[in-house]
């Protein structure tokens, strides 16, 4: 089961137009944990906002929907500069809030 999740995520990585990700499934089978383990081996760094324990992180999306917005707004809460075309970024339990979600098709446009 990991070659093959590696595999689409490998892929998913290596397009060139690649648009925002979003895992499904249930809970507590290790969709973060592949997340990060596939980050740390692909990609610069992995920056993890989760929007269940960052109560906070919604407040970033509640005026605004562009990533030029918000880039500098979760780098700041991160302590490190997001690097978009080489860094992964995880929004975690992003279904706990739906500007974010909302705010992926924009990321996808403008990143």
């Amino acid at each position: 089961m990991d070659r093959i999740a590696e595999n689409r995520l490998l892929e998913w990585k290596n397009r060139k137009e690649r648009k925002p990700l979003v895992l499904m499934g249930a809970r507590q089978v290790g969709k973060t944990w592949l997340m990060q383990d596939f980050g740390k081996r692909n990609f610069g760094h992995v920056h993890i906002f989760n929007f269940d324990s960052q109560k906070d992180l919604a407040g970033f999306f509640d005026s605004t929907q562009e990533p030029n917005e918000i880039l500098p707004k979760l780098a700041a809460l991160s302590g490190r500069r997001i690097d978009v075309a080489n860094d992964l970024v995880i929004f975690d339990e992003v279904q706990e809030c739906p500007d974010a979600l909302n705010s992926l098709k924009y990321f996808c446009e403008k990143c």
